[in-house]
């Protein structure tokens, strides 16, 4: 029985690197993989990206309003064995929900991977859809500057930790440079001076 996969961690958890490593193994074994990730994710456009400089193209990305289940259906080819979701927060609870459909009236596995909760410690909409549906949930675990397992993902601009804004903000090299660090609870209560999102 195909199942629905939410594998999530914080950032820098290896979570493309798995992906990619999962797509890998079912070629290596004969067997057709769909890649796809959500539009919004603009880091190396259509492409899923491990920080280990491992790269592929996606053969769909995934817009706000697109019908997840009608997009695999368009982009699936004979024997298609899984779908490979990169970025999985930023889909929508409907579009999360077309993921099960795949794999209940399609008959095929969709994995998901992404992060549970923004900088300001909240579940993204697509993530919080996930836990809830996900007949399978595996965490993917990356160390804190101190050690510890890192849980939260902080933000910094311009090197210094916020704790406002908008939920998305993907990396940016610039000059108002945006980038993110994994953190513990303990690390990350010191940076905001205990503040947690209400």
């Amino acid at each position: 029985m195909a199942k629905l996969y939410f594998r999530y961690g914080a950032m820098n958890s290896g979570k493309s690197t798995a992906l990619l490593q999962a797509a890998y193994n079912y070629e290596e074994r004969g067997q057709r993989v769909l890649l796809a990730k959500p539009e919004i994710d603009t880091k190396d456009a259509g492409r899923i990206s491990s920080r280990l400089g491992v790269s592929r193209e996606v053969d769909f990305l995934i817009r706000p309003n697109d019908d997840v289940r009608a997009l695999f259906r368009e982009h699936r080819h004979e024997g298609v064995a899984c779908l490979l979701i990169d970025e999985a927060q930023f889909l929508t609870p409907v579009q999360v929900d077309d993921l099960l459909r795949i794999v209940v009236f399609e008959g095929v596995p969709a994995l998901a991977y992404g992060i549970r909760t923004d900088f300001r410690t909240e579940a993204f909409p697509g993530s919080r859809r996930l836990m809830e549906l996900a007949h399978s949930l595996e965490e993917l675990k990356t160390i804190c500057r101190c050690g510890r397992k890192a849980l939260f993902n902080a933000r910094l601009v311009e090197g210094r930790f916020v704790f406002d804004g908008d939920q998305v903000a993907i990396d940016q090299l610039t000059a108002d440079s945006v980038t993110y660090e994994s953190m513990c609870a303990e690390c990350y209560l010191t940076e905001s001076g205990g503040r947690l999102a209400v």
